[in-house]
């Protein structure tokens, strides 16, 4: 099992984190990963974008032209990346700044109206909300090493936010919906 992702939106929406997030549940889980970020020198509102791929398999090289999975957070990253994803895989997507919606009929669409339910509690939780929306759709990553992964990419002063971001996961994981 091979799974190659992209994840993409605004440099400050947590696109780097969920993907290191991402790449230390598979380690936990003893699978070979590759995390390989792009950002623009804007540390907020510059593009952000990051590669990830979890494997059972060596990862031969972290470079990648087409995705199994795309999660998009801005109109931006869905120009781009949506045609990249595999036919067959899977997008998805935050509405918010979304003007035009994905239109392949190709793949599996899943929406995640994760900064309407952000707002109503901590917008710093919104990737994390993603990320529940994801693993409910693929769920080869079991829930604890989620968790360990969570503790590896925080900060330890910041560990007391590890419920508040569980709490997201499992919302996400309620919330999302399939398109298409």
């Amino acid at each position: 099992m091979t799974e190659e992702i992209i994840i993409a939106g605004f440099g400050g929406q947590g696109v780097l984190s969920m993907g290191k997030i991402l790449a230390y549940s598979g380690i936990m889980q003893g699978m070979e990963v590759s995390w390989m970020p792009s950002y623009g020198p804007e540390m907020r509102g510059g593009t952000a974008n990051v590669t990830v791929i979890l494997s059972d398999t060596i990862v031969s090289s972290p470079v990648l032209n087409h995705f199994d999975t795309a999660i998009i957070l801005n109109q931006q990253s869905m120009d781009k990346f949506e045609p990249m994803v595999k036919p067959g895989g899977l997008l998805l997507y935050d509405s918010i700044g979304i003007i035009r919606h994905p239109q392949r009929k190709d793949i599996r669409v899943f929406c995640v109206e994760a900064a309407v339910e952000a707002s109503k509690t901590d917008p710093r939780i919104f990737n994390m909300i993603v990320l529940g929306g994801y693993l409910h759709v693929r769920t080869f990553l079991k829930e604890e090493n989620v968790v360990a992964g969570l503790k590896k990419s925080l900060p330890e002063r910041h560990h007391k936010l590890i419920p508040l971001n569980q709490q997201a996961i499992s919302t996400g994981m309620s919330i999302v919906k399939e398109i298409q």
